[in-house]
Parts: C-alpha cells; sequence; structure tokens
C-alpha cells in the first residue's frame, strides 16, 4: 500500500487542547463536580519509627459534618498486595510492597495512619487534628552516615528490572596498569515531587462498580493497581484521568492515596475526593533519594579510557530494593574494555523511592561526566576532545550496534551553536566586572524503555468526514493529544482539523503508563496502527465496490489525501464512499507489540553545554545560557518537543544549584516540608535556553522511529553546569547542589 504522503508530522501544531486548560473548561481530578460529594483528609505519623498505641477518635467524630474516621483498626484489609513492578511494564503498579493502616507499625514520618471523612474539605481537616494519637518511638535510620554500616548488596533493584551488581572485564587490573587515574566520590541531597497539581483522587460507586477520577500517568495502572488491592474485578473499575497537572514520575506509580479514596468512599456510601495537600506530597509519592556515588576512571595519557568503576549507596525502605539505576550510563556510553557497577542500600525509616524524571540517568551522569571532566583537566585534553575520543558506535555492555545514534552530530551542533571552539582551558582566567565566567559541557543519554505489553489504539471515520482516534493514556502535559491529532491525521491521509484525539479513560485501548519517554513511541505506534489500519480498510472497500470510481484499481497505486482516495485520474472521498454504502462509520483496531530481544542496543543522545557566572566574592552562581543537542529519532510535533527539551533543562538548572532536601537524624522528618523552603528555579533563574535537533532515522524502536524527549533534555545539564563552575573558579563541586558555601 503506497504510503499517505506526510503533512503533519513534525510541525509545531499548537496544542489541541490549549483553549480548554486557558479557559478552565479542562476538567482535573480535584475538580470533578459530583453530587453529594464527601471528602477526605489523610492524617501522617509524627514519628519515623515505632507504632502507634491509641488513636482516640471520639472528638473528631463528635464534630458536625464527620462521617467517618478510619484508622488500621476500622480501615478494611486488602484483598492482595501486588509486586513491585514500574508501570511501563503494563501491569499493576503500587509505588511500594507496603499498604498503610494495615496494622500498627509505623515505618516512615508521613506514613498514612488515619482518614478522616467529612462533608466539606474544611470539616474534614478541622476534625483531623482533633485526633489524639499516642506511638511508641523507636530511633529511626534515615541518613547515609547512620546507614553505611549496615549495607547490602541486593540482588536486583528498580522493581527487579536491573541487577545490583555488573560488570565486564578485569576493572582492578585495568586501574592498577592504567597511565592516569580520577578517583572521586559525588553526594547528592533527596529531591522531593513538585508538579503543579498535588495528587488527587475522585472516588464514586455505583452498587458494586467503582469509578475514579485520578490524577495519574497511567489510567490503566490505576486501575489494575486497585483492583488487585481491593479485589474488585477490573471490569468494575473506570478510571478517568484526561487533564493531569504535571507529574515527572511521582504519578507513575500507583500510592496509596487512590486506593484509600475508594475505601472512604466505600465506607461512607457517597463520593469522596481525597486531595493531597502541597506538605502531605513530600510524604506520600515518593522521592529521588539521597545517595553517593563513587567513581574511579582509568586512561592512557593519550585519554582512552581503560577502566570505570561506579558504586552507589542510598537508602530503601524497610520492605522494597529500590534504587535509581544511577550507574547504568557508566556501562554504556563510553568505549571502555573494563567497567563494574554496583548498588549498596541500607534499610531506612523511608517510604520507597520512586522515579523522578530521567531516573537514574540524570544523577548518574553528573558522577559520570564530573569525573569525564576532571580527567580532562588532568590529561590537559579538551573536554569535548576527550568525549570525541571515547565516542563508541555500540553499547559497550552488550556489545550491540545502536539502532541510531547522532551523538557525534550532538557534539558537533551543540558546540557550533555555544560557540565552543577557541574556549581557554584555564579555570578562573575569564571575568566580566566582578563574575568569575566558565564553560562546562557533558553528554546527555537515556535509554529507550523496553515495554512489556501490546499497546492498542482505536480509529474511526464518521460518514460526515470526520475522525476519532482513541487510546486511553492522559494527557500530563506532554502535548500527547496534540501530537497523537498530528499521528492520526498522517495515518489516515486526513488534515488535522478533521481529526480527534479521545484520551484519558480505561473505557478506550489500553496504552502502558507513559513513563520512561516511552509514551510518544508506544502511542503514537499504536495510533499508526489503527489509522493505517482503518485507511487500507477503506481502500479495499472503495476498490471492491462496483459504484465507486476507483473499483478495479490496485490497492497499492491509491493516495490518500485530505481524506480523498486517487488512482490515477479517479478519486472518491472516505465521506462519499460509507454515504452511499449507507455506513455511518467504519473502525479498526491497531495494535503495537514493542520489539523484544532485537541485536540492536537503543538509546537517546543528546550534548549540553552551560556558561556560568560566579561572584568572586559572594559565590553566587548565575547560570547565563544553555545549549542542548539532542538526537530524538524523529520528531513529531518541533514545538512540543522543543518545550518538553527546554523544561527538561531547566529542571537540570534546579538540580544543580537549588533542589535540596534532608531528613533529621533524630526525628526522620524532611526538613523542607513545602515550597516555602524548597527551593525551585523561577523564571528569573532562567537563563538562555537554545534547543538543537538532530533528527536521526531509525526504524527499530517503533513504526515512526520515535524515541521520545520528556528526560533526555536534563540529563547531563548538572554536570555542565559544575564543570563550568569548575572552570570559572578552579574549584571542583562534587555535591549536588552546589550551594554559596561550597564556593566561599
Amino acid at each position: 500500500m503506497t504510503a499517505t504522503i506526510p503533512s503533519a508530522l513534525g510541525q509545531p501544531l499548537d496544542r489541541v487542547d490549549g483553549f480548554a486548560k486557558v479557559s478552565g473548561s479542562a476538567r482535573y481530578s480535584a475538580e470533578i463536580p459530583l453530587p453529594d460529594m464527601a471528602y477526605a483528609y489523610v492524617v501522617g505519623s509524627r514519628i519515623a519509627a515505632g507504632r502507634v498505641t491509641e488513636i482516640d477518635v471520639s472528638a473528631a467524630l463528635a464534630e458536625e459534618g464527620v462521617l467517618a474516621v478510619l484508622t488500621h483498626r476500622t480501615l478494611p484489609k486488602i484483598a492482595e498486595q501486588p509486586p513491585l513492578i514500574p508501570s511501563l511494564a503494563g501491569t499493576a503498579a503500587p509505588a511500594q510492597t507496603f499498604f498503610p493502616m494495615q496494622d500498627d507499625t509505623v515505618h516512615y514520618a508521613g506514613q498514612q495512619i488515619a482518614v478522616v471523612v467529612a462533608d466539606t474539605w474544611e470539616r474534614a481537616q478541622h476534625a483531623a487534628r482533633l485526633l489524639r494519637v499516642t506511638y511508641e518511638e523507636t530511633p529511626p535510620v534515615t541518613t547515609l552516615d547512620q546507614g553505611r554500616d549496615r549495607t547490602y548488596v541486593p540482588e536486583r533493584i528498580f522493581g527487579g528490572l536491573i541487577p545490583g551488581r555488573s560488570e565486564r572485564g578485569d576493572v582492578n587490573a585495568a586501574l592498577q596498569d592504567a597511565d592516569i587515574r580520577v578517583d572521586a566520590t559525588y553526594t547528592y541531597a533527596a529531591n522531593n515531587h513538585n508538579p503543579i497539581e498535588s495528587s488527587c483522587t475522585t472516588a464514586q460507586w455505583d452498587g458494586d462498580e467503582l469509578i475514579l477520577y485520578d490524577a495519574t500517568q497511567g489510567v490503566n495502572a490505576t486501575q489494575m493497581t486497585v483492583s488487585r488491592l481491593l479485589g474488585v474485578p477490573m471490569s468494575k473499575i473506570r478510571v478517568l484521568g484526561h487533564y493531569v497537572g504535571g507529574s515527572f514520575g511521582c504519578k507513575a506509580m500507583i500510592h496509596a492515596h487512590s486506593t484509600l479514596a475508594a475505601m472512604a468512599a466505600r465506607e461512607v456510601g457517597r463520593p469522596v475526593k481525597l486531595a493531597l495537600t502541597r506538605e502531605q506530597m513530600f510524604t506520600s509519592v515518593g522521592h529521588r533519594e539521597e545517595q553517593e556515588q563513587h567513581v574511579t576512571l582509568g586512561a592512557t595519557r593519550e585519554g582512552r579510557l581503560t577502566a570505570i568503576r561506579h558504586h552507589k549507596l542510598s537508602p530503601t525502605s524497610h520492605f522494597d530494593d529500590w534504587a535509581e539505576p544511577s550507574v547504568g550510563v557508566s556501562s554504556q556510553i563510553y568505549a571502555c574494555p573494563a567497567y563494574e557497577g554496583e548498588y549498596r542500600l541500607f534499610r531506612a525509616n523511608t517510604m520507597t523511592p520512586t522515579f523522578m524524571r530521567a531516573p537514574g540517568e540524570a544523577s548518574g551522569m553528573f558522577a559520570l561526566d564530573s569525573a569525564m571532566d576532571e580527567l580532562a583537566h588532568e590529561l590537559g585534553l579538551d573536554p569535548l576532545e576527550l568525549r570525541l575520543l571515547n565516542h563508541t558506535d555500540v553499547d559497550a555492555m552488550s556489545g550491540l550496534p545502536w539502532s541510531s545514534s547522532g551523538l557525534r552530530e550532538c557534539y558537533e551542533r551543540g558546540a557550533q551553536r555555544f560557540g565552543w571552539a577557541g574556549r581557554d582551558p584555564r579555570p578562573g582566567v575569564r571575568r566580566d566586572g566582578n563574575w568569575l565566567i566558565g564553560t562546562g559541557m557533558a553528554t546527555a543519554s537515556y535509554p529507550v524503555s523496553p515495554l512489556a505489553n501490546p499497546q492498542r489504539a482505536r480509529a474511526r471515520v464518521y460518514a460526515d468526514g470526520t475522525a476519532l482516534v482513541q487510546a486511553a493514556t492522559p494527557e500530563f502535559g506532554t502535548g500527547v493529544a496534540t501530537v497523537m491529532t498530528q499521528v492520526a491525521a498522517e495515518g489516515l491521509g486526513m488534515s488535522v482539523e478533521r481529526c480527534r484525539f479521545e484520551f484519558g479513560d480505561t473505557d478506550l485501548p489500553n496504552i502502558a503508563a507513559a513513563v520512561g519517554s516511552a509514551g510518544a513511541g508506544m502511542i503514537s505506534a499504536a495510533v499508526h496502527s489503527a489509522a493505517t489500519a482503518l485507511r487500507g480498510q477503506l481502500i479495499a472497500s472503495a476498490v471492491g465496490d462496483p459504484g465507486s470510481p476507483l473499483h478495479g484499481a490496485d490497492p497499492v497505486d491509491v493516495v490518500v489525501r485530505d481524506g480523498v482516495m486517487t488512482a490515477g485520474t479517479a478519486s472518491e472521498s472516505y465521506r462519499d464512499l460509507l454515504v452511499r454504502n449507507f455506513r455511518p462509520d467504519a473502525e479498526a483496531v491497531g495494535q503495537w507489540t514493542p520489539p523484544h530481544d532485537i541485536p540492536y542496543g537503543m538509546m537517546t543522545f543528546g550534548a549540553q553545554f552551560a556558561e556560568v557566572a560566579v561572584d568572586a566574592e559572594l559565590g553566587l552562581v548565575r547560570v547565563r545560557r544553555m545549549t542542548g543537542a539532542f538526537a530524538p529519532g524523529r520528531v513529531l510535533n518541533a514545538k512540543t518537543a522543543r518545550s518538553q527539551l527546554m523544561g527538561g533543562m531547566l529542571w537540570g538548572l534546579g538540580q544543580a544549584l537549588m533542589e535540596a532536601n534532608h531528613m533529621e537524624p533524630d526525628t526522620g522528618r524532611w526538613v523542607s516540608a513545602s515550597l516555602g523552603e524548597y527551593l525551585v528555579p523561577v523564571n528569573a533563574d532562567a537563563p538562555d535556553v537554545a534547543v538543537e535537533l538532530v533528527e536521526v532515522e531509525d526504524d527499530i524502536v517503533n513504526p515512526l522511529g520515535v524515541k521520545g524527549v520528556g528526560e533526555i533534555g536534563q540529563v547531563g545539564v548538572a554536570a555542565a553546569i559544575a564543570n563550568a563552575v569548575h572552570h570559572a573558579t578552579g574549584r571542583r563541586v562534587r555535591k549536588l547542589p552546589i550551594m554559596i558555601e561550597d564556593l566561599l
């Protein structure tokens, strides 16, 4: 069949949901109006370790409007605790293998110990403050220093997907024989999730059927998880999540509040809305864990890597072996014969950490490419030259060729746009008044995520000449509704204006949670499959229809543009075909099954460049400009792709200079528990950001060759900024975030 001539893909189309969002007609999970709504307020533990000995609920229940108080004594037991499997696998995806309020044990501060339900949110909050809770407290373990003497190497991490230790070659021998070695330890403060929309679930029962309005990256993941926890068949649960106000990982796994909302609604016999407060977001939806990474590089005098050792230490919960897969970047992206990666964990009084944008790669690349910059400085090599010298066309761990790369082009185009050539390598020599000026760069890489289950979409063309394409995925700010409208239009051979994409409902065809930058690739593959299947069906109907001008034509010769099928001089529109045959519509379901065991490495690549100014007396760091060049495969919408990449780069700035939280060792509580203390970049902090898109063809990853841009924009930014700070000041900072006191 002749492919439709692309007209929409890659174009910077404005968001199709833009008007709904700016006008307020787009409804988020906390904005669903239901009759007779009740409101739930979660009460968190004030201690980090021990047990609840008593909860006096009498004063709360006596308050006007209070409908119920659920505690570990009154909350029903869950039917089953599903295993911790990342949501990209397309299965039930609980955030941790622990569900609260099943007994009196307290594992971490903020753990849910009660839910108060009232007829208004204010009454529920007030009644929650009247609970009298007594505890039996034990000393918590929360910080790296407290856990160093109780570490272990897990068999696997990250929901069982990644081994706790991996190696190739003989690292000890290679380091011993190396001409030059870099040995450094890098530390990281914990980061907390703070999307614009805090997490919320609204639950409504109709007999034995449950409807959930959930702020989630995957409505199917919520459906499957709540089904397992409640013991309610999936066919009895419908989850809607049309619009989500940002996620970045905290809404990828399904946290306890979604199920608690359903339990509360069943208890009081009316709809219940459970919205987490901003403070509860710090204790209820996971975080990027505090961590320490130790990197040792061995190299020849010419700069070729001979050994990489990358070890990581971090806390995990009492019940899960979770760690960001930070050491993986060192195993793959540079040519090196010997590698050793290891994760060391210790059980701490914390909830299980979770996905946070570029989980593992953002933190791992800070350590690896800071060490690479140190190596370049020791050897007297340009940092870009060192990376080109160790560039590899294969996955260094598996030895398989990349399905596509584009990394060299990213280095070249990024350096050219940034103006890297002619850089004086000497630290601390360039000034602008009292400001010390420095530039730095780093590599960016992010894996193309493997998915487990088939992804599906449905396409329908109506007799009025319009089209509807459906898939269950929510829209959480990435522009998926816009981009999939473009994919549908291209596949059907119709104008974008006559196509509509419907999303965010488990009654629609299944799509796994859009995490790990996999959304654009997997959803576009399913939508493309459905659209092209329907196009083929309509062409077949036309050439087999004696009443059609296309009757008897070879389907291969039929081209579709603007909804009109043409072969030679004969043509007929979809509309005329359907109307003549008294058909109100035609539809097809498309399916894409991700490839497995293919002989290629799959990775998205990029290069980051940054210029900083450091006040020589005050230690203030200001990022003046950043340039990122990225090779994300086929770009489906240049505007939304640039927006995603720019957002990732600015978050990388925040990771490098601002975002930090610490647990108080004696209480196990976060020191910063609101946006009053937890710093994130604002517009005044944003420098000039330039984004270069390097399109590379890739016919391996998925039908349209899409790799995704959700996370790659953040990877390498912190390293580029830290390297620029060293270039400006001559001082090497091996911690995130870089603070004023580190430079005084």
